[in-house]
């Protein structure tokens, strides 16, 4: 089978080596996270070209990520309406997607999540077999071990919670576009209610919200106060006939880190980030400490 999938491997492009080239790859671990950042990269073009980003905005850790530099892979792509759109679908957008992915000799599909519940979230999962990539890319680093395809999800709230603002970022590669994206005070608030309200259950700590949330402390971000106590009204964390304070945002979050498990924490991150030693210092205290350097917009 590998010999199959290596002759019928087209040659990588100029673009994608100039891509790839930006990544320290030691392993294939790093070189798959490469590939699925790569990967994420086209389908912004494609949902560009889609003229997607005239009704909805990026946001979420990839788009910290690709749009704001985050030091952390991540895998999966969430969106938001700019305004709320019950009939809005993401299937339309499916073939630019797939499109712009195999102009540059990628194989892969994206294909609509069919909801069982009634929620507010579209979804779409981008599919393709690693293996093939691995090899589109000339990769060096393949093992005869059975790889898992290469996923990633795509979200999008059709009910925005209000007082968000967007801006305008640019992307280079792989062509030059535009992507319309959430401010990174709209961005840090989300993050916040993930970290308040996510349903983390014991072996499923995301880590990866306590990396963001020290990324933001360390930049000097502020949280957009209005807008998080829009998403907490619209899960039903807060009450609308109170005013959200940043004492009380601040009381919360250390009733949350009270009862965190670091070390789970730590492991479900590790995979992600390339300086390991950068949450070694994790602990209650740590988080109730950096609390204290919160700023609000």
């Amino acid at each position: 089978m590998y010999e199959i999938f290596k002759e019928s491997a087209k040659i990588v492009n100029s673009t994608i080596q100039i891509m790839l080239n930006k990544y320290k790859i030691e392993s294939q671990e790093d070189e798959i996270n490469a590939l699925r950042e790569i990967f994420q990269s086209i389908a912004l073009l494609g949902l560009w070209r889609g003229k997607f980003f005239e009704q909805a905005a990026f946001y979420g850790g990839t788009a910290l990520r690709i749009l704001y530099g985050l030091d952390r892979f991540s895998e999966d792509m969430d969106f938001s309406l700019l305004k709320r759109n019950k009939n809005f679908s993401l299937e339309q957008y499916c073939p630019f997607i797939e499109k712009e992915l195999n102009s540059f000799g990628f194989s892969a599909t994206v294909n609509i999540k069919k909801k069982t519940t009634n929620t507010q979230i579209e979804s779409a999962f981008l599919k393709a077999d690693t293996l093939q990539q691995l090899l589109v890319i000339k990769s060096k680093n393949i093992t005869g071990n059975t790889l898992a395809d290469l996923k990633i999800k795509l979200e999008v709230d059709t009910n925005p919670p209000a007082n968000f603002d967007t801006e305008i970022k640019s992307v280079l590669l792989p062509i030059p576009f535009n992507v319309k994206v959430f401010m990174q005070d709209c961005l840090f608030a989300g993050k916040i209610h993930a970290i308040l309200c996510r349903n983390w259950k014991s072996k499923r700590i995301k880590g990866r919200d306590l990396y963001d949330f020290v990324w933001y402390v360390a930049r000097d971000v502020p949280v957009n106060l209005k807008h998080l106590q829009k998403r907490l009204e619209q899960t039903g964390h807060w009450n609308s006939n109170n005013a959200l304070t940043r004492e009380k945002v601040i009381k919360m979050l250390k009733e949350k880190f009270d009862n965190i498990d670091f070390e789970q924490a730590k492991k479900d991150v590790l995979r992600f980030v390339d300086n390991k030693d950068s949450v070694l210092i994790w602990s209650k205290e740590f988080f109730f400490d950096i609390i204290k350097k919160l700023k609000f917009a």
